[in-house]
């Protein structure tokens, strides 16, 4: 199992953070070492001082396949669900600094963090899919698939040119604006709609 990332998704959070709007998906990786599969056990990792959130809607892969064209990339998911890319911000900006790779603020061990999946139809690839993250009881986060820059189709066909995709298989489209910083005890919670998904403590 692996975990495919699409960043700079929303052009608002695009914006929050002085990035450059992409003409192509932007994909980096996490290893199946990043998802945590009991979130009530999360820590604050020891190497950051800055933690960030960003909700995002995640994708499960039910099919294997590679080089999939868009108007067939619905066959290729069967569920979805809330997840959150946890983001070691200071980390990540040295990195940057230095021209270096992601991987220690974006792949570290319970980077990834998913709710509780439920089933995708077919029409949910061309409908709006609202979504939203609370922090402490507050609403920090509130996204909706149709802004996404690149769609679910055009990401699972992007992403299958370079590498097969499995069953299993997850894939994070991206957060929309919002991000921000969590601390040891904030309470946060994912909704798809009105139905909350994920809710954890973080330790």
């Amino acid at each position: 199992m692996k975990i495919v990332c699409i960043g700079r998704n929303y052009v608002a959070h695009i914006k929050e953070l002085g990035n450059l709007v992409p003409e192509e998906p932007v994909i980096f990786m996490k290893p199946k070492t990043s998802l945590n599969v009991n979130p009530k056990q999360l820590h604050y990792p020891e190497f950051t001082n800055e933690l960030h959130y960003e909700v995002e809607l995640v994708l499960r892969i039910c099919k294997n396949g590679k080089h999939i064209p868009e108007n067939e990339a619905w066959q290729y998911v069967d569920q979805i669900t809330v997840g959150v890319d946890f983001t070691a911000r200071d980390v990540q900006n040295k990195l940057k600094e230095k021209g270096l790779p992601w991987e220690k603020a974006k792949a570290f061990d319970d980077a990834a963090i998913i709710g509780k999946w439920v089933s995708l139809e077919k029409k949910n690839f061309t409908e709006p899919i609202f979504f939203s993250l609370e922090l402490n009881g507050q609403t920090v986060q509130k996204g909706d698939s149709s802004c996404m820059i690149f769609n679910f189709a055009k990401i699972i066909e992007d992403a299958s040119k370079y590498f097969t995709l499995n069953i299993g298989d997850l894939i994070f489209t991206g957060t929309p604006s919002g991000v921000g910083e969590c601390v040891s005890g904030d309470h946060i919670r994912g909704f798809l709609g009105k139905e909350c998904l994920l809710d954890f403590v973080l330790k």
